[in-house]
């Protein structure tokens, strides 16, 4: 019987870096509102100093920090109020020692003023004079030009993936529109004779296609395009018409199910025999995962995962920051947190494990339990918030080890 020769997550890591070198996404202008998830292909400056003025941080008044050295409720400072700064406004208001002027949040700071006092903190009174029960250092409660960002500044680096708040400060900047790597194209088969769509009749020993959407979905969270779709049976000649098809349209092939040693696993085959160089991995060192396949047919990556729902988004988590970190990107940052392991996780040394788990909150910190089950249980994967990483050359971890959470 043959067996898997299987490859450590970093042999896997070069090969795919390897895989990668020969494919173009292309470049594109985007408007920044669909910006989300994309790739820069080039590093962005701040075009502008910001704030580009003075500016205050809060309602209240502005004033030379040394009128108010001293200043409380018992000896409050006396100072002259000179008007009022309106928002969105330029002025060209002065204040020298004594005086102050009003300002409110965001509003720019009038020439010869370092700080402001807040409103609550001055009393107002008679013949457009203030007192200031507070004292305040140069510099309080201000965000001074340039503070944020300097003109020329490098922002982000090429290959950032852009998050809702970078469109923000783009926009904040000035963007209309930013220049993107082309969206990787995905093509997503799920193989098996007892697969059948989402609302079809399911006869007795029918499954219902899971991975189709669940795969998808995550491609598509990654910033990657679905371009197709296809439930296939365990026909070698059926999938090959289909990995053909999908190779003239897509940068990567998903193919679930049909990567482990079974009579009717004919992944490996039908890549092998639809082009060079073929398959080059069969077996990763991790669990779960170990049957999945690595290959390359033209210039369309092909990916065999595990048929099982767990297994197969787990593994496409593990490779797909991998192939995006090879084509140009910084990597897709999963999403962490840190919590303390309920009870002792065993594993057997050799490989990754990757475990599911759910996490309960209490006052101090995360409590983190592993979610039971088999990798064909459809429930672990909405039970579990994410999964622990167990290194290969450990037989475990303790209860009570500190453990970062990768989330789903």
């Amino acid at each position: 019987m043959e067996l898997f020769k299987t490859k450590s997550i970093n042999e896997v890591q070069e090969i795919l870096r390897s895989l990668s070198l020969d494919i173009s996404l292309g470049y594109e202008e985007v408007a920044l509102v669909e910006g989300l998830h994309r790739i820069l292909c080039n590093s962005i400056e701040s075009p502008r100093d910001i704030p580009e003025f003075n500016r205050s941080t809060v309602d209240g008044y502005a004033v030379k920090a040394a009128d108010t050295h001293g200043a409380n409720e018992s000896i409050p400072a006396m100072l002259k109020n000179m008007g009022e700064i309106e928002m969105g406004t330029n002025t060209s208001i002065e204040i020298n020692t004594g005086e102050c002027v009003y300002v409110p949040t965001g509003g720019m700071m009038p020439e010869g003023s370092d700080s402001v006092v807040m409103i609550e903190c001055v009393e107002e009174m008679d013949n457009d004079l203030i007192l200031v029960h507070q004292s305040v250092a140069a510099g309080e409660n201000t965000l001074l030009k340039g503070e944020d960002m300097k003109k020329r500044e490098v922002i982000f680096d090429k290959g950032h993936r852009l998050r809702p708040q970078d469109l923000g400060l783009l926009a904040g900047m000035g963007f209309k529109s930013v220049h993107v790597y082309g969206k990787l194209k995905v093509g997503v088969i799920s193989t098996g004779d007892e697969l059948v769509q989402p609302g079809d009749e399911l006869s007795l020993g029918k499954v219902i296609d899971m991975n189709t959407y669940s795969i998808s979905a995550a491609v598509l969270e990654d910033g990657g395009e679905v371009v197709d779709t296809a439930i296939v049976p365990d026909d070698i000649e059926i999938l090959k018409d289909k990995l053909r098809i999908m190779m003239s349209t897509c940068h990567l092939v998903l193919v679930s199910g049909g990567s482990s040693m079974g009579h009717r696993d004919v992944t490996k085959d039908a890549i092998n025999s639809i082009g060079d160089p073929g398959v080059v991995v069969h077996g990763i060192s991790v669990k779960p995962g170990k049957p999945t396949i690595i290959g390359k047919v033209g210039e369309t990556l092909m990916i065999g995962l595990p048929g099982q729902p767990v297994s197969a988004l787990v593994v496409y988590k593990i490779l797909i920051n991998i192939i995006m970190k090879a084509l140009g990107g910084s990597g897709l940052k999963m999403s962490t947190t840190k919590g303390k392991l309920a009870v002792n996780i065993p594993s057997a040394p050799g490989r990754e494990h990757y475990v599911m788990v759910r996490i309960d909150k209490d006052e101090a910190e995360n409590v983190v339990h592993p979610v039971h089950g088999k990798s064909g249980m459809l429930s672990m994967m909405s039970k579990a918030d994410g999964f622990v990483k167990i290194e290969s050359n450990k037989e475990g971890l303790n209860k009570g080890t500190d453990v970062t959470i990768y989330l789903f």
